[in-house]
């Protein structure tokens, strides 16, 4: 299941996908993805070990993302226990 999580001003979309387990660590799968005139250029970071498959994103992009990742974590992993923001903003 994908969750919306966070849209800026120039369209680009973070979304998350629910908890999974691997290796007995409970993971998410952050996504960014911005429109441009090719379709779309994406980036996807693995929380918690913030690894990143990228394209299209600068460096200085994808560093200010892990930053706001980094800062949302707690919550990304809360709205992904709960179905997204939608089911949590209902406790």
């Amino acid at each position: 299941m994908m969750y919306p999580f966070m849209t800026f001003p120039d369209n680009t979309e973070i979304t998350h996908s629910s908890i999974f387990e691997e290796s007995g660590v409970e993971k998410i799968r952050v996504y960014i993805e911005r429109p441009d005139e090719n379709g779309f250029i994406n980036a996807t970071c693995v929380l918690p070990e913030y690894s990143w498959e990228n394209n299209g994103f600068s460096q200085n992009e994808i560093k200010n993302f892990q930053n706001l990742i980094e800062k949302s974590a707690h919550v990304i992993y809360k709205f992904a226990k709960q179905g997204g923001f939608g089911n949590a903003a209902n406790f």
